[in-house]
């Protein structure tokens, strides 16, 4: 006769590949995704109607702690509770705004492109929303959101703008795992924009950016900081390069003896690979970094924790820390002012250096090469006038 249950074994846990439920009895069920995902489920009827509790990933959660959890359920059910319906009464009194905001991070920041934008989030939902961050998810009210808005609406209108849509889809979030009820006290439409002022016209697409003119001047105060960040920086500038190539640069990209820097398509923009020519002052900077070289196949710029890279906020921190009101990505824009209007370079080899796609398809296929060494006498070109000072 069949256990009713203890059905699975341990080994039979970490084996099982088939997609579907499989029963450990008792209610407890392993869910195989189709991905291959693993996690527990405790299934029970409540008024006729079948349920589904969740009770975690098998990579949080073992086999011995999901029995013990789906035990803990049927003990409510035996005493005439909903398990769902306990759990959410103690996760109500004691979740708060940021609890709440970091696990909507936690489960969501997969699907982000990169880790810089998962910083972004950290950052709005701690810097400006702030004093969100201890109140009780149930109890954020419109006179809260506002509280966090008003200071930044008229001052900092993209920056407002994403910080409402975030507080928003935290708040959304809680609702749909039963949290909240009632209205989004985030909510724009019909709701803030009765009770703000028209936001300023969002400069979308567009990063402030540094004088051309000015950035010998900065390079040079730059050079004066000792910190991994501020190196990143300066590389950055030299090559023209994204923030988050620089951040995910491993030393198995670079070849010194060649100088170039080659960028997988992977952790392109276009998904297309890009061979970055290396001034000396880049090849310098490399050499610098060298020193602090973890292992051959880490990150060029290390972060504090061995194995990876610096914060994705890192050079942008430098930047404040300077009181220097550009953003990183503008440098790109520095070069290509410079390049216009300072230099005699084709457009089409300073695009090559900021790896954007140009001209139609019959175009880009007579055109194969890169113009390596063309784009080589440019970047020296820049390298030396950007450390003209």
């Amino acid at each position: 006769m069949a256990r009713e249950i203890n059905r699975l074994s341990a080994r039979g846990v970490a084996t099982i590949k088939n997609a579907g439920r499989h029963a450990d009895g008792g209610g407890l069920y392993l869910v195989v995704d189709k991905s291959g995902a693993k996690r527990w489920a405790f299934l029970y009827r409540r008024e006729k109607k079948l349920k589904e509790m969740g009770l975690g990933g098998l990579n949080s959660v073992s086999l011995a702690r999901a029995r013990e959890l789906a035990g803990e359920a049927r003990s409510i059910i035996a005493e005439g509770g909903d398990p769902i319906n306990a759990r959410r009464a103690i996760v109500q009194t004691s979740l708060t705004f940021g609890q709440a905001s970091d696990e909507l991070i936690e489960a969501i920041g997969p699907g982000f492109r990169n880790a810089k934008h998962l910083a972004q989030w950290k950052m709005t939902l701690t810097h400006y929303a702030a004093s969100l961050r201890d109140k009780p998810i149930d109890g954020i009210t419109t006179d809260d959101v506002l509280e966090v808005l008003r200071p930044i609406w008229s001052t900092k209108p993209e920056t407002a703008s994403r910080v409402r849509g975030r507080i928003e889809r935290v708040l959304d979030a809680a609702k749909a795992r039963g949290l909240r009820t009632g209205e989004n006290p985030a909510l724009w439409r019909g709701h803030l924009a009765n009770l703000l002022p028209k936001r300023n016209k969002l400069s979308r697409g567009h990063h402030a950016a540094m004088d051309y003119r000015e950035v010998p001047a900065f390079v040079a105060l730059l050079r004066q900081r000792e910190a991994v960040s501020a190196r990143a920086l300066e590389f950055t500038i030299l090559t023209a390069a994204r923030s988050g190539e620089t951040y995910g640069a491993i030393w198995p990209e670079i070849n010194l003896r060649s100088a170039v820097w080659t960028i997988p398509a992977a952790r392109m923009k276009a998904g297309r690979e890009h061979r970055v020519p290396l001034s000396d002052q880049a090849v310098a900077i490399l050499k610098e970094m060298q020193k602090a070289k973890q292992s051959d196949t880490g990150f060029v710029f290390p972060g504090a924790k061995r194995d990876e890279p610096l914060s994705a906020m890192a050079m942008e921190m430098i930047l404040r820390r300077m009181k220097i009101d550009v953003t990183v990505h503008g440098f790109r824009s520095s070069f290509r002012d410079w390049c216009g209007e300072a230099t005699s370079y084709p457009r089409e080899v300073a695009e090559a250096a900021l790896a954007h796609v140009v001209g139609d398809a019959t175009e880009r296929a007579y055109r194969r090469g890169d113009a390596l060494e063309k784009r080589r006498a440019m970047m020296d070109a820049w390298a030396d006038f950007c450390l003209s000072i």
